[in-house]
């Protein structure tokens, strides 16, 4: 080696895939249709359109020099387990035969990826989609005008804390529309649609069209949301029917956040330090579910449909079990100026007389 690096010689090694990772990957690809689309969330056909998109931007590259590198198709399906599961990099690395930093580096680089040429899965609707859209609306929730629905939603770390946020705008097939991901911590829906972009370009994206959004978006500043009114016991029969409808029209951006969570179940527990892959994680997600739903996938567990975001919510399970026992207990108490027992409950609310 060292005569040949002497007189100038390149010293050209080959070392082909292990053994056991080319049984690991004949495993994998031959599995049945049902099985491989249950682990890897997508089936055959996603795959390979999905596997092509990634090649022919840098997935694999071809050299001449050192060890082989890790197949496109190993690569593809490595990251597909890592974001379809909850496994860590090391269950990963034994798994996939390879490495941590390995198994680390080939997720980054399919997320970088993904990041590079996401903005083709997510596209603004023209003219003509638009007026579909509106249309379908209408027959949903007999609302004119009518082309997505608006919401935001936090992903929480281990610890239980709001990691990310991510505000979506969905059409009337669930297909994301508009993203915005970054913000650290728990923001209200109305501020973190006043920082996207969407906010600076409304005018020109919504035109004579609206958008429809839960309470948290009402607000004179928001003109292109249709948001139902607050129910402070006054509202007439109409304004009932009214929200009634913004709800059904709404209930699809809730489906949608449920599903992507349902079905890449690495948000559901962002065990990650830096806020650029975390938010890289969430998009490739969005990325993933426009285009399983352009190919007509359904989740195989919930072939219905996938539980609403909000349905396993730890703040949305505390606010409709124990707030209203927690509102009847604080009447109760600063009325009658008396130790409040919280009925099934082993706490006790202490009020000085």
């Amino acid at each position: 080696v060292t005569q040949g690096l002497l007189l100038g010689k390149q010293r050209t090694v080959f070392v082909g895939t292990t053994t056991s990772m080319q049984k690991f990957r004949g495993v994998l690809l031959d599995m049945g249709d049902q099985t491989f689309s249950r682990h890897f969330r997508m089936d055959r056909t996603q795959f390979e359109y999905l596997l092509t998109k990634l090649k022919e931007n840098g997935l694999s590259r071809d050299h001449s020099h050192g060890k082989t590198q890790v197949p496109a198709t190993n690569k593809l399906l490595l990251f597909l387990w890592y974001i379809a599961n909850q496994n860590s990099f090391r269950e990963l690395s034994e798994k996939f035969n390879l490495s941590v930093s390995s198994a680390h580096q080939t997720v980054l680089q399919v997320l970088t990826i993904l990041s590079r040429i996401g903005p083709t899965f997510i596209l603004w609707p023209n003219g003509c989609e638009k007026g579909a859209s509106a249309a379908a609306f209408q027959r949903t929730c007999g609302l004119a005008g009518v082309i997505g629905a608006i919401d935001g939603v936090d992903y929480m770390n281990r610890n239980g804390f709001c990691s990310v946020l991510l505000q979506g705008i969905v059409d009337e097939r669930g297909r994301f529309i508009d993203i915005f991901a970054g913000p650290p911590g728990r923001v209200h829906d109305a501020r973190m649609l006043r920082a996207s972009d969407f906010f600076l370009e409304w005018h020109q994206k919504m035109g004579d069209y609206f958008l429809l959004g839960d309470s948290a978006y009402i607000s004179q500043a928001f003109p292109f949301i249709c948001a139902p009114k607050r129910d402070n016991g006054r509202l007439t029969e109409a304004e009932h029917q009214l929200n009634a409808r913004i709800n059904r029209g709404r209930f699809i951006v809730e489906q949608a956040f449920g599903y992507l969570k349902c079905k890449w179940r690495r948000l559901r527990d962002l065990q990650n330090t830096r806020i650029d892959i975390v938010v890289m994680v969430i998009m490739a997600a969005c990325f993933l579910h426009n285009m399983c739903i352009d190919h007509s996938d359904i989740c195989p567990e919930h072939p219905q449909g996938c539980p609403r975001e909000d349905d396993d919510d730890p703040l949305s399970l505390f606010y409709s079990q124990w707030f209203p026992r927690l509102r009847q207990a604080y009447q109760t108490t600063f009325s009658e100026q008396l130790l409040v027992p919280y009925q099934d409950s082993q706490f006790v609310s202490l009020i000085s007389k």
